[in-house]
């Protein structure tokens, strides 16, 4: 079209952004990462139930204990939160650091740092992930070997909160994942 009008054909490369697609996307993915995981470290640090049980009969009287279950109780669940928490704090200053980042003057030793640190929190959440579902998986059937009974047959709001939380920790994951694999190809365009 250019030639036709006498103007001078126009470059191809001229079109196509120059711009980072990746520098907003991983910002919108950290946010929404970040919801997750500081979603799933509040429901299950405030995971708690309290019932009150039949634990024997005599006679006629049934005897009663009130039971309560905690996620502090149990060590896999205390690391979820552990873990889901420095996840958290991890985006919240990665996003931080996005918008106040250009001040510092070594842009290749940022980009290093966030791709190693990205890495080491895809790691930390996934073995919270994996330590939590292995004891909702305990909670929920039990082990009869080893003569655990199974608890969320007992307290169903407890096993629900718990289980909404590692749905929420390993949406936090998943989109962990990504950030860290859009985080090393911007490491690697920059060379």
């Amino acid at each position: 079209m250019a030639i036709e009008n006498g103007e001078k054909p126009q470059d191809a490369s001229a079109f196509v952004a120059v711009t980072k697609p990746t520098d907003w996307t991983i910002v919108i993915l950290r946010v929404v990462a970040f919801l997750a995981t500081a979603s799933a470290t509040v429901v299950m640090a405030l995971n708690k139930e309290t019932k009150s049980l039949v634990v024997a009969t005599i006679g006629t009287t049934p005897v009663r204990a009130t039971l309560t279950a905690k996620f502090q109780h149990n060590p896999a669940n205390v690391f979820f939160v552990i873990a889901n928490g420095m996840a958290s704090l991890h985006n919240l200053s990665m996003i931080i650091v996005h918008f106040f980042g250009d001040k510092f003057k070594d842009k290749a030793l940022r980009l290093v740092m966030v791709a190693i640190l990205d890495m080491m929190t895809v790691s930390l959440v996934s073995s919270g992930d994996g330590a939590a579902t292995f004891m909702a998986q305990l909670g929920k059937n039990g082990n009869s070997h080893a003569r655990w009974n199974k608890i969320c047959d007992k307290f169903h709001k407890f096993c629900n909160h718990g289980g909404g939380a590692l749905i929420a920790s390993y949406v936090g994951l998943l989109l962990l994942l990504v950030i860290t694999v859009l985080s090393i190809v911007k490491l690697l365009k920059t060379k």
